[in-house]
């Protein structure tokens, strides 16, 4: 990819699904640092310890088809990171323009905080006996 790079082919690299260490360790090793990590985030798994100079990006923030959890009123209550909202429907899409007129009081923010951590997305496919990752601790290094 790198070489892409200072071909001009590419202008920017990207990762996805990094931990904090796997993040880490590509830091030290490479020439021209991940612009982006494109990771599951959202507000029961915000991804604190992903903070340095690679910017996070989330996949699916805010839920997908059939998600219960999320509710409109969240849309007004943004982690402060970049997202990429997306749907599938045009309805859905002009609601999600329709949530810029409001503030965030500063006691509701610091409560972002107290939500119990947890990762939706395992990836109990990614483990095998036979692959890279023998375990879900693996896989994530311990972040789970």
């Amino acid at each position: 990819m790198e070489a892409l790079y200072d071909q001009g082919k590419a202008r920017a690299i990207g990762v996805c699904n990094f931990s904090s260490k796997k993040l880490g360790d590509l830091l030290e090793i490479a020439r021209v640092p991940p612009a982006v990590d494109q990771v599951e985030c959202h507000p029961i798994w915000q991804q604190t310890k992903l903070r340095n100079s690679v910017t996070r990006r989330a996949w699916s923030p805010l839920g997908s088809p059939g998600t219960q959890w999320i509710a409109g009123t969240v849309l007004k209550h943004p982690m402060g990171h970049g997202i990429l909202r997306k749907s599938t429907s045009k309805e859905r899409i002009r609601e999600n323009f329709d949530v810029f007129d409001w503030s965030i009081p500063d006691d509701l923010l610091t409560k972002f905080s107290e939500i119990k951590q947890e990762r939706l997305v395992k990836g109990e496919f990614y483990v095998s006996q036979d692959g890279p990752f023998k375990s879900i601790e693996d896989l994530w290094d311990g972040e789970v």
